[in-house]
């Protein structure tokens, strides 16, 4: 019986410690972050927390990718605004190490907002990384930060898409259009309603021009919502453009658009080329011709001065008394043969009867010449030999 009551107690024994050990808390597994501590980001610092205006400061920075370009600014209002609010023509560049880190002395300016005021590093190229350090500007005025919205925070979902095709006046040289469509989702705690983005286009290595667009709805929190916002270039705009969309001071997306030459441009230089010139010769011939003197006049002046020189001869004649009996008299006395061969003024058959010859009309046969007579002048209608002259000898 001893035996079987100290097996029974050693039973009890093991069961209650069992359940001693099984009621003990278990101690949890350790978090993966302090297993494995994150990599630092970006991060800056300023040798001194506060300056004054001309004075100069030291900014360092570690945890940054290594070759890139930063630029550091001074801000104010903790830079809510965005660059608008920082002091940027004061402002300075330098580029991090190999280790990715960098030194750098700016000059302690005035932002144009008041404080607080930070010391602003952002990279310049590559994938966009910021960070703040706090900083005082000695004698600056300080205001209240502004209230933000709590909610609202927009991000993209989809990749961006211009939408629309150009028509026959941008050929022409009329403002090429298109619609940036974009997804985007309210990770926020409340519902973004009309946000205001902005659009910007850059064309080169020119900085985007940008511009305010408020989108008209709604996008719930924790929804996707599909904005449309109109995207306008330039006239004439052409090659490589970048139309880049921002909200909340935060490039959200960008888009590369390839904009065609507007050959109806050139056509029309070309044309203008050629039909100014034509146009002005076509002119310049109208006038000579109209002023050039024609051929038919010069014919009828000198037709006139010879009818009015041959009326003023018959008038002479009529004023000397007894010219023409004078020659009706010589004429009288030569042989019948001769009497024809006289000048014009002498024709006997004239001086006798005292009537003038009619003028021969323009396009009649020749007037014979004076000193032949009727009957011996010359036929304009008489036909040429037919054989041709032989010389003397031949038969």
């Amino acid at each position: 019986m001893s035996g079987g009551v100290r097996a029974r107690a050693a039973t009890t024994a093991t069961a209650l410690t069992l359940l001693c050990l099984g009621l003990l808390p278990v101690p949890a597994a350790p978090p993966a972050a302090a297993a494995h501590p994150a990599a630092p980001g970006p991060r800056v610092q300023v040798s001194a927390r506060e300056a004054g205006k001309g004075g100069t400061v030291t900014v360092t920075g570690r945890g940054w990718r290594p070759k890139t370009l930063l630029t550091l600014l001074i801000c104010g209002q903790n830079m809510i605004g965005g660059t608008n609010s920082c002091a940027n023509g004061d402002g300075r560049a330098v580029t991090t190490g190999s280790d990715g880190s960098f030194r750098k002395d700016i000059p302690v300016a005035e932002p144009p907002r008041p404080c607080p005021c930070v010391v602003h590093a952002a990279t310049v190229t590559g994938a966009p990384a910021t960070a703040d350090a706090p900083f005082t500007v000695a004698g600056h005025p300080v205001a209240p930060l502004p209230r933000q919205n709590a909610g609202g925070r927009l991000s993209v979902l989809a990749p961006p898409r211009l939408e629309g095709s150009s028509g026959l006046l941008t050929w022409f040289g009329a403002p090429p259009q298109r619609r940036l469509v974009v997804t985007v989702g309210n990770v926020g705690a409340t519902p973004a309603r009309d946000p205001v983005f902005e659009v910007g286009t850059s064309h080169g290595v020119y900085a985007p021009q940008w511009e305010e667009q408020q989108w008209r709805g709604t996008v719930p929190a924790g929804r996707r919502q599909r904005v449309e916002l109109p995207v306008e270039l330039p006239a004439g705009a052409h090659g490589d453009y970048l139309v880049s969309l921002k909200y909340g001071g935060k490039v959200l997306v960008e888009q590369p658009w390839g904009v065609g030459r507007p050959w109806g441009v050139t056509l029309f230089w070309i044309l203008l080329a050629i039909v100014v010139p034509a146009a002005v010769f076509r002119a310049g011939m109208a006038v000579v011709d109209r002023v050039r003197p024609r051929p038919g006049a010069a014919r009828t002046r000198g037709r006139a001065a010879s009818r009015g020189a041959a009326a003023a001869g018959r008038h002479r004649d009529a004023r000397v008394p007894g010219r023409a009996g004078r020659f009706s008299g010589l004429a009288g006395r030569l042989p019948g043969g001769l009497a024809g061969r006289l000048p014009g003024r002498g024709h006997a058959p004239a001086s006798v009867t005292g009537a003038a010859e009619p003028a021969p009309a323009d396009g009649d046969a020749a007037t014979p010449l004076p000193w032949f007579t009727p009957d011996t002048a010359p036929s304009a209608t008489t036909a040429p030999p037919t054989d041709p002259p032989r010389p003397k000898g031949s038969t």
